[in-house]
């Protein structure tokens, strides 16, 4: 039996109070996703400055050196993606839907991303980041520069970690849409 408006304002005063306080209660977190747009920011800026640094060099660079700046400029980039992901998603799912209309550069994804499909983003942007890393230290390694076997062995395990936390995610993700909904 489905609720009708008349049930729903027969219920206790306190109740829909409670109720309503609860749901306003999400606002609480916009000043969450404010402070990630600072920290975009952040990256922006630290991403500018490594990219102002490089430039007076970029003549005299190796390949190596080259390559392992484009990495780092990719993992920042990456980065700042993950925080535009979230900053949308987690905003658009537990506080209220962004209203830009059918603006014509508005993301696909955008509005669309569920907490499941913002939980897959999220690991695959991490498993990313972590790769770029590890490989920045194969390279830095491959340049001769010294990069304790230890180090090395954590960049490994802490990579390896996520991949295996991404593919389970998924298969939870996959099992759970194989349930049927009660």
């Amino acid at each position: 039996m489905s609720e009708t408006p008349a049930s729903v304002s027969r219920k206790p005063r306190a109740e829909r109070l409670l109720e309503s306080g609860l749901f306003h209660a999400r606002w609480l977190m916009a000043p969450f996703y404010v402070g990630l747009v600072v920290a975009l920011a952040a990256l922006m800026v630290v991403f500018a400055k490594k990219l102002l640094v490089a430039l007076p060099t970029i003549g005299s660079l190796s390949a190596e050196e080259a390559i392992l700046l484009v990495l780092s400029l990719i993992d920042l980039s990456l980065a700042g993606n993950l925080l535009l992901i979230v900053i949308f998603s987690g905003y658009e799912n537990f506080v209220s839907k962004i209203d830009t209309a059918n603006h014509e550069d508005r993301p696909s994804w955008m509005g669309t991303v569920d907490f499941s499909g913002l939980k897959m983003k999220l690991i695959a942007s991490i498993v990313a980041i972590s790769a770029i890393s590890l490989l920045r230290a194969f390279m830095q390694l491959s340049e001769g520069h010294g990069i304790e076997e230890r180090s090395l062995y954590w960049l490994v395990v802490i990579h390896v970690t996520f991949v295996i936390s991404g593919v389970l995610l998924a298969l939870m993700d996959w099992l759970a849409a194989k349930v049927d909904r009660h």
